[in-house]
């Protein structure tokens, strides 16, 4: 079933469809209504079509079974119409739709792997991490489900984390990393459209300061004050960050947009959104736990291997 703006289009979609087969079916009668014509002699007239010099198209009536299987195809779109959607909005009195029969598709499958899953599911996540062909399970669900955003290698891209590094924007203990798998992230920078251009840039100069970056030092002290009181909310006086709310941490050179002025100051000034998609309609509780091992020990792949 398909979504509309409105019920004008959904109303114009079935009228067509249905206009269409009323339309074959009407041709096919009229059709068979057709008087068929006779040459002198007895023999049925042509048309007065010709092709290749001899290949004369004859007015004979349409052969009883082609007319039977077209009047069938219109009954069985009718039918189909009425059961499945396909009219616009109707969503078809069968109840079906494409996302509950994905839905039906997923659930069996995962109901018939559980017996594969079931022991790491009962193993704690550092355990699991630990466990080569667990390993190596995650991986491919990791290729399956997150490599389109953060690569194959889990390196991640501009504006998609490096899972890899240690660095976590809601934090990298197990319990955080399954948390946003199963409920996703919404991470908002507000644009700091109150301010004035030259305000941005000294902002973005006391930024990249933090974490070590040259940085104009008459810009660094103007940008300091206006830290102050518009950026603190959210990265703390220190500029460490914040967990709780995906607010990154600005001194420690790991850029998810790039630490470069001009990228700073676009980011201050278009601010930024990003978005982590929930897992838990995609994914089983045993998936999500296994998916949580792989992730977590990419960073931690000392100390899963030493386990």
């Amino acid at each position: 079933m398909s979504d509309f703006f409105n019920s004008g289009w959904s109303n114009y979609i079935a009228l067509v469809s249905l206009v269409g087969i009323v339309w074959c079916i009407w041709l096919l009668a009229s059709q068979r209504k057709a008087k068929v014509i006779h040459t002198a002699d007895g023999a049925v007239a042509d048309t007065g079509h010709v092709w290749d010099g001899d290949l004369r198209e004859l007015n004979n009536p349409l052969p009883r079974w082609w007319a039977w299987m077209f009047l069938l195809s219109c009954i069985f779109a009718l039918a189909y119409l009425v059961l499945f959607p396909g009219l616009g909005s109707f969503p078809g009195v069968a109840g079906y739709t494409t996302d509950g029969a994905l839905m039906s598709s997923m659930t069996e499958a995962n109901d018939e792997l559980k017996p594969v899953y079931a022991k790491y599911v009962k193993m704690d996540i550092e355990e699991v991490a630990a466990d080569p062909k667990a390993r190596e399970m995650g991986q491919r669900l990791f290729l399956n489900s997150c490599a389109q955003c953060h690569g194959s290698d889990a390196g991640g891209a501009k504006g998609f984390p490096n899972l890899t590094d240690g660095d976590w924007l809601y934090g990298g203990s197990p319990e955080n990393i399954k948390t946003t798998l199963i409920n996703g992230r919404n991470g908002v920078m507000p644009a700091y459209g109150h301010l004035e251009t030259a305000q941005i840039v000294d902002l973005a100069n006391y930024v990249r300061s933090l974490s070590g970056l040259p940085a104009d030092d008459a810009k660094v002290a103007r940008g300091a004050e206006l830290f102050k009181s518009n950026c603190v909310a959210c990265h703390g006086v220190d500029g460490k960050g914040n967990i709780a709310m995906g607010a990154p941490n600005l001194t420690d050179k790991t850029w998810l947009y790039g630490g470069s002025e001009a990228t700073v100051v676009e980011t201050l000034t278009k601010g930024r959104i990003a978005m982590m998609p929930s897992q838990d309609k995609v994914l089983s509780p045993e998936k999500i736990h296994l998916l949580t091992a792989y992730v977590w020990g990419l960073s931690n792949n000392k100390t899963a291997a030493a386990k």
